[in-house]
């Protein structure tokens, strides 16, 4: 079984509710759940004209490939109710693949770890409290390091 971690967030709706939900069908399609971060709201990225986010992060082991985990990760969506809008717009529910072990994988559809997780804070935060430890295995770094080196430049 691989260690992984998902960013979960959501900002239309039940935002606690939606994760949560999120939460019970990973375990559901038999994900083991080790960890979850506490619930933080936070200021949207990118697209700021649209309501705060309810943000997390879990830390599982799973038996699926990285591909069968992108796509448990999308019918979880959809079935929480994630429609499509536009690059960083409000959302019922947002399943992100930050690590998959110290794999690191770029392709058309998936790119691990999570592309600019290190830039935010959102991710960040729950990442140090769950794994401050984990070293990001592209750029050799603890997360408790990226979290220090993001603070420091504000």
């Amino acid at each position: 079984m691989m260690t992984i971690f998902l960013g979960l967030g959501s900002n239309k709706g039940d935002r606690k509710k939606n994760i949560l939900k999120a939460i019970k069908l990973l375990k559901k399609s038999g994900q083991k759940v080790l960890r979850l971060s506490e619930l933080r709201e936070t200021k949207p990225y990118g697209y700021k004209k649209q309501k705060k986010f309810l943000n997390a992060v879990a830390k599982l082991k799973t038996k699926l490939l990285p591909s069968e985990l992108l796509e448990l990760c999308k019918k979880i969506e959809k079935k929480i109710g994630r429609t499509k809008s536009f690059r960083w717009g409000p959302r019922e529910i947002d399943v992100d693949i930050l690590f998959y072990g110290k794999k690191v994988i770029k392709n058309k559809k998936l790119t691990i770890p999570h592309s600019d997780l290190h830039n935010r804070n959102f991710i960040l935060i729950p990442l140090v409290e769950i794994a401050p430890n984990f070293v990001h295995p592209v750029l050799k770094k603890q997360v408790s390091e990226m979290y220090s080196t993001i603070q420091g430049e504000k």
